[in-house]
């Protein structure tokens, strides 16, 4: 499965979504909505449930996603309920934010792309997350073993307490290992991290 193939695989799911109206926030989401706050990047934001939940609350959300399917939805329901999310077809895989945020999330993305590739997003959304503002990141870990989804030579699985070494300096509000039960009695490992980014001494003394 190629990097095409894996947007064209998520690309049915999210129509298959839409069509059964199936908008539940996953466990991971429903973790993350509390932190949010004030202008947000979903990276990855597949139908934009969080987007969405995070707009109810009063945060204004930048929602990208790779897959057309999902950005027509909400770039439709946006307007049909009035809310301040913004959706745009993006490559995440490199993208040019061109602001910063208080808060960042990427849930169930990284993984798809390369290991050095992976590494380099997750810099990148580091260094647009504003002083005192939150990230919440959450990828497969070695221990999965369902892997249909991926292309043989593009994906990457993070070792065990990696993803939380990748936030050192920042204050872990939230870290956690979770598995779940995937088809043919195979196994999804999944590492979550919540940080809050460190601000300077100038303006943690403000």
């Amino acid at each position: 499965m190629s990097a095409n193939d894996s947007v064209k695989f998520f690309d049915a799911q999210f129509q298959r979504q839409v069509r059964d109206r199936d908008f539940r926030l996953n466990p991971f989401e429903l973790a993350a909505l509390p932190h949010l706050h004030g202008r947000v990047l979903d990276y990855g934001c597949g139908l934009g449930n969080l987007a969405f939940a995070a707009a109810e609350r009063g945060c204004s959300v930048l929602a990208l996603d790779a897959s057309p399917a999902a950005i027509a939805h909400i770039q439709q329901r946006a307007v049909a309920e009035a809310l301040p999310v913004q959706a745009v077809l993006a490559d995440l895989r490199n993208h040019d934010f061109g602001e910063d945020f208080d808060a960042v999330v990427s849930i169930g993305l990284l993984m798809f792309f390369d290991c050095p590739t992976a590494l380099k997003a997750l810099e990148n959304l580091q260094a647009h997350v504003r002083e005192g503002g939150i990230a919440v990141v959450n990828v497969l870990m070695d221990g999965t073993s369902y892997l249909d989804m991926f292309h043989a030579n593009s994906y990457c699985l993070f070792s065990r307490g990696e993803l939380e070494s990748r936030f050192s300096g920042w204050n872990i509000l939230h870290s956690e290992f979770s598995d779940f039960e995937a088809p043919g009695g195979r196994n999804k490992a999944f590492a979550t991290v919540i940080a809050q980014k460190p601000r300077t001494s100038h303006e943690a003394g403000a």
